[in-house]
Order: C-alpha cells, then sequence, then structure tokens
C-alpha cells in the first residue's frame, strides 16, 4: 500500500487522496483474517484544481502512475469537475467530496503530508469500517433518488459475498 500511495504523492496535486475502497478494503481483509488483500478493481486517487478541471489531464495522470506502477488500476478524477459527472451541487474540497460518497465505511482517504507523515481522513470517524457496518452517508439519505444509488450499489457490489462479518444496514 506504501508503494501506491508514494507514487501518488509525486505527482504532487492539490488536496489529493487515495480514497474509497482501497482504504475499507484493507481494513476489513485484516479484520476478517484474510492473509491475501482483496483486488480492488481500481484505484481512487482524488484532487481538487478548480482551475484545471480537463478530463484529459486526469488521463495524463493516471498514465504517469501506469509508468510507475503498471499493473495497478489507477482511477484519477479531478473533483472539481466530477459534481458535473454525477449530476450534483460542486464539491467546495476533496474532503467535501470524500463525504458526499455513498457509504460512511467508503467515506475514507489516505496520503502522505509533505513532510511523508501519513494522513487519513475519515469524515465520519471510523466506527463503522472499524465495526464492519455498511451505512449511507447523511448526503445519501437525503432523497429518495440518492437512498436507491445507495441500496443500488449494495448489490451491485456484493460486499457480503466477500467479506461475511459486514453488517448491512439498508436505507
Amino acid at each position: 500500500m506504501m508503494e501506491i500511495i508514494e507514487a501518488a504523492s509525486i505527482l504532487k496535486l492539490p488536496e489529493w487522496w487515495i480514497c474509497a475502497g482501497f482504504v475499507r478494503s484493507k481494513i476489513w481483509d485484516t479484520l476478517h483474517g484474510f492473509t491475501e488483500r482483496t483486488s480492488t478493481p481500481d484505484i481512487d486517487v482524488i484532487y481538487f484544481d478548480d482551475t484545471h478541471i480537463d478530463e484529459a489531464f486526469e488521463k495524463k495522470l493516471e498514465d504517469k502512475l501506469s509508468s510507475l506502477l503498471p499493473n495497478i488500476p489507477w482511477s484519477v478524477k479531478n473533483e472539481a469537475r466530477m459534481h458535473m459527472v454525477n449530476n450534483l451541487q460542486p464539491y467546495t474540497s476533496a474532503e467535501d467530496a470524500i463525504s458526499k460518497f455513498p457509504e460512511t465505511a467508503t467515506a475514507l482517504g489516505v496520503k502522505l503530508d509533505r513532510e511523508n507523515n501519513l494522513v487519513l481522513t475519515a469524515p465520519y470517524g471510523l466506527d463503522d469500517v472499524i465495526n464492519m457496518e455498511l451505512k449511507p452517508t447523511p448526503y445519501f439519505t437525503e432523497t429518495k433518488e440518492r437512498a436507491a444509488i445507495y441500496e443500488e450499489r449494495i448489490t451491485k457490489k456484493n460486499w457480503k459475498d466477500i467479506w461475511y462479518k459486514i453488517k448491512v444496514h439498508h436505507i
């Protein structure tokens, strides 16, 4: 994991984080006693730069990361433009975007600070991920449409089949 975090730090992106399943899955793997890490479909690197919202630039960043670690499925997204993709109100920062992820246990991010210290953001704390509880973030309980997205993700992701100890909360 540190090799991946260090590679992402080389980009020196504003307000960057590696987030979501990269963090959650490692915690759940450990709590389940797995000796091998479960595979993740991608490594989500997010950042916030409202002065440069070109999607093609994100692809160049993915290419740069792939040149460093070619076997990693990189996904780089500028959260300053993702509200347009997701048809939402603009995010104010990368951490604001993380706080609007569907599940509290997924609303996590890690990065290295300027002194190379590992930093964690967890807008809803760590209790849910450590207690293996899958709950919607408050943002996904505000409307029926968002609640439906949360419920669809539970079905589509099928996390319970991978991590059998998790407790899934429905809206």
